[in-house]
C-alpha cells in the first residue's frame, strides 16, 4: 500500500533536513553530534478512543483514537528517537466519558479507559485539557492516578494560590541515537497549561478549590526554570488555540504569545479543534505554513477526535557543547482523505481489545428507550431556522427551572430558556450533526441533543441584557448587502455553533427577527463594534420587550458564568444554582411526553428576508433527506464530499 501524502512528504522532510545538515558541515563532524528527534501530539481526543460514533450507533471512518494508533506506529518506525504526548481534553466528550465518570463510576483502584489505552501507547507525557475539569476535581485525580506517565499543569493552583494543583512540568531523561549510531543522554523539560476560563467554565466544580494563572506568564517563569536544571529541550504543551490578535492577559487561545517566550523548542498545541499548519491559517501573523512553524518554533495542532497525528521533526546538534535546535518540520497526519472520502489508514485492534468491557456497557446504556417522536428530529439547520432539536433542550430546561423557582419570589418573573444547536457540522465534519429518525428515542439520541456534562442554571437579566444576549448570538451570521451578489454566504464559518443561543418563552411569548442587512453589534469578545442592531421586533407576549423589565433566562453553567464572552453574563447574575445535568433534566422531560415533537414551545425567532438575494449556507448532505415538513429551506447542490449548498426559502 502506498504512504498517505503526508507520510511521504514527511519522509521527504527528513531528507531535506539531512541535506541542509551536510551543507551545514555537520554531519560526519567530529566535534558535534547530530540527533533526530521525532516529536508526536495527540490532542481533543474526547473519549473517542474507538472509531465508534455512539450517538449514531456505528463505526466510523473519519475519528477514533484507534486508527490514529495506527499511524503513531508507522511514524515510531520511520524516526530512530521519538516522544509521544497527548495535550488533553481527554477524559470527556461522548458517552463511553460519562459511563465511567456517571453512569458506572470508576471504583477505587479501577484504572479509566483512556489510561488503559494511553499506558499500552508509552505516552511519555499528557496534558490536562479544560474538559477534564467538566466531572470535578475528585474524578480527575482519580482518574489520573492510574496514568503510567505525568500528568501535567503548571498553570491551575491550589486554592492558595501558591501550590501547585498538579504536577506542573516534568524532566525526561531519554537516551538518544545520534546520525552516527552513538548514544546520548537528552533531558527533555516538559510543562503543560490549560485556558485561565476553567475557573468560568467549571465554577461549580473549581470555585473556592483552584485559582488559575495566566498561561503567558506561567511559561516566562517555567521555560527558564526547566533550562537552569539542565534541559537541553523544552516542549511547551499548551491546550490552547491561535489568534490572529494580540490579546490581553489571562486569554483562552495564546498560542501566538506562548511562541515568542524565550526558550520554547517545541509548541504542542490544542484545544481549538483546527489544524495547523494547514491552510485555515494562511495571513496568520508570524505562521509559516510550509515548515510548521508559529513565531519561529515548531507547533503543531491535530484537529479533534485522533482524525489527525501532530509530528514535529526536529534535528538537534551538540555543536559548541549544549544541544540546540538546527532545524524543524512541523506537520500533520490524517486518518481520513477528506476530498475523496475514504480512509487512509486501518483502525489497531488494541484499544477495542483493552476497553471492551468498557465500550459493551456505553452500548448497553445508550440503547435504552426513553421516550418516542413521530417525526425525525435533526440540526442540519439548527444554524439558519428554529430548530426542534434545540427547541426541546430549552423546553427541557424550562419546565425544569419553573419547577426549581415554584413557590419563591423568583417564580413572578417571566422565564425565557435559551440553548444552541452543539452539532452543526463544518470543522466537526459533515457528518457531525443530531439526527435521529422517527420511532424510539434512547438514550444514546439524548446525548446526541445535548452531547456536553453542562448543569443548568438561571441568571436574571434586564431585558436590554436579554436583548444584547441575542445580538451576541447574531454575531454567528455575515452582514448580508442588499445592493451586492444576488446569492451570498450567511454563516461565519468561524463562529462556534455552540454560541449561537436561541430563545424561547412559554407557548409563543417570545418573538424576534434578524435583521443581517446591519453590522454585527457585538464583537467575539462582546464589546460593541457597531452602533447597529440586528435584533429587530423583538416582543414578549405580542408587545416590544421592555429593556427596563426583569427576566430569568435558564441556561447552562458554562455560558451562565461568561463562556463565549456574552456580556453581562457571570456569578453574580446567577440566582438558580442547580446542580442537575441538563441531559438527565432532558431525558426526564422526553419521558413525560406521549411524543417528543408535540412539545410546549412554538417556533419563536426567523432571519428576516432580504429582497434579491439568497441566503445560502453549507450543511451536511444527510439534511437533503429531512428537507420537506415546513422547512423554509430548499437544496441548491450536493457538493458530493459530505456536503450540500442550502438557501433560504423566501
Amino acid at each position: 500500500m502506498s504512504l498517505p501524502l503526508s507520510g511521504a512528504l514527511a519522509r521527504l522532510g527528513w531528507v531535506a533536513l539531512a541535506c541542509a545538515a551536510q551543507t551545514w558541515g555537520l554531519v560526519g563532524s567530529a566535534e558535534a553530534a547530530e540527533v533526530r528527534l521525532r516529536v508526536m501530539q495527540t490532542s481533543d481526543i474526547h473519549m473517542n478512543l474507538l472509531n465508534y460514533d455512539y450517538y449514531q450507533d456505528r463505526e466510523s471512518q473519519e475519528f477514533g483514537l484507534a486508527k490514529t494508533i495506527t499511524l503513531i506506529h508507522q511514524a515510531r518506525a520511520e524516526a530512530p528517537n521519538s516522544l509521544l504526548f497527548d495535550n488533553g481534553d481527554l477524559l470527556q466528550g461522548n458517552p463511553l466519558g460519562d459511563l465511567v465518570a456517571r453512569v458506572h463510576p470508576l471504583k477505587a483502584g479501577d484504572v479509566h479507559p483512556a489510561y488503559k489505552v494511553l499506558n499500552l501507547l508509552q505516552v511519555d507525557a499528557a496534558n490536562i485539557g479544560n474538559h477534564e475539569f467538566n466531572y470535578g476535581l475528585p474524578f480527575l485525580r482519580q482518574a489520573i492516578a492510574g496514568a503510567n506517565f505525568p500528568s501535567l499543569n503548571a498553570n491551575v493552583m491550589e486554592a492558595d494560590g501558591r501550590r501547585h494543583a498538579f504536577v506542573p512540568s516534568v524532566m525526561l531523561v531519554r537516551e538518544v541515537t545520534d546520525e552516527q549510531g552513538r548514544v546520548h543522554k537528552l533531558k527533555i523539560g516538559v510543562m503543560g497549561l490549560t485556558p485561565p476560563q476553567i475557573l468560568e467554565w467549571d465554577r461549580q466544580n473549581l470555585a473556592g478549590r483552584v485559582q488559575v494563572r495566566d498561561m503567558v506568564e506561567v511559561a516566562r517563569e517555567t521555560v527558564p526554570a526547566l533550562r537552569r536544571q539542565g534541559a537541553d529541550l523544552v516542549v511547551v504543551i499548551a491546550h490552547t488555540g491561535i489568534e490572529k490578535s494580540e490579546l490581553p492577559r489571562l486569554s483562552e487561545n495564546m498560542a501566538a504569545q506562548l511562541a515568542r517566550v524565550p526558550g520554547v523548542d517545541a509548541l504542542l498545541l490544542g484545544h481549538a479543534h483546527t489544524e495547523f499548519p494547514g491552510p485555515g491559517f494562511k495571513g496568520y501573523p508570524g505562521a509559516d505554513l510550509d515548515k510548521g512553524r508559529l513565531f519561529g518554533v515548531p507547533a503543531v495542532m491535530p484537529g479533534r477526535w485522533g482524525d489527525h497525528l501532530g509530528i514535529v521533526d526536529l534535528r538537534l546538534s551538540d555543536q559548541g557543547g549544549r544541544w540546540h535546535v538546527i532545524d524543524s518540520q512541523a506537520s500533520l497526519r490524517p486518518i481520513f482523505d477528506r476530498s475523496a472520502r475514504q480512509p487512509l489508514v486501518a483502525a489497531d485492534p488494541m484499544p477495542a481489545t483493552v476497553i471492551a468491557a468498557e465500550h459493551q456497557a456505553t452500548l448497553d446504556h445508550v440503547r435504552s428507550q426513553v421516550a418516542h417522536t413521530d417525526t425525525p428530529i435533526h440540526s442540519y439547520f439548527g444554524q439558519t431556522v428554529d430548530s426542534l432539536a434545540v427547541r426541546l433542550v430549552a423546553q427541557a430546561q424550562l419546565r425544569y427551572a419553573q419547577r426549581a423557582v415554584q413557590g419563591t419570589a423568583l417564580a413572578q418573573l417571566p422565564m425565557l430558556s435559551a440553548a444552541a444547536p452543539f452539532k452543526s457540522g463544518g470543522r466537526q465534519g459533515w457528518t457531525q450533526y443530531t439526527d435521529i429518525p422517527a420511532g424510539p428515542i434512547a438514550i444514546k439520541h439524548v446525548a446526541d441533543l445535548y452531547v456536553y456534562p453542562n448543569t443548568i442554571k438561571v441568571v436574571k437579566l434586564t431585558g436590554a441584557q436579554v436583548r444584547n444576549w441575542l445580538e451576541m448570538s447574531a454575531g454567528q451570521f455575515r452582514r448580508i448587502d442588499p445592493a451586492g451578489p444576488a446569492q451570498q454566504a450567511l454563516l461565519d464559518t468561524s463562529y462556534p455553533g455552540f454560541n449561537f443561543d436561541m430563545m424561547w418563552g412559554a407557548g409563543d411569548a417570545l418573538r424576534y427577527e434578524l435583521d443581517l442587512t446591519q453590522p454585527a453589534r457585538l464583537d467575539k469578545e462582546g464589546r460593541q463594534a457597531a452602533d447597529s442592531h440586528r435584533v429587530v421586533n423583538l416582543s414578549w407576549n405580542g408587545r416590544p420587550l421592555d429593556d427596563r423589565a426583569e427576566f430569568l433566562v435558564v441556561t447552562n453553567n458554562y455560558r451562565a458564568y461568561g463562556g463565549g464572552h456574552f456580556p453581562a453574563l457571570g456569578a453574580d447574575k446567577v440566582v438558580v444554582d442547580a446542580p442537575d445535568e441538563t441531559r438527565e433534566a432532558l431525558a426526564r422531560d422526553l419521558a413525560s411526553q406521549p411524543s417528543a415533537d408535540r412539545g410546549g414551545l412554538a417556533p419563536s425567532w426567523k432571519i428576516r428576508p432580504v429582497p434579491r438575494v439568497k441566503l445560502q449556507f453549507l450543511s451536511g448532505a444527510g439534511a437533503i433527506a429531512r428537507l420537506g415538513n415546513g422547512l423554509p429551506v430548499r437544496l441548491v447542490n450536493d457538493n458530493e464530499d459530505g456536503s450540500a449548498l442550502f438557501e433560504l426559502a423566501d
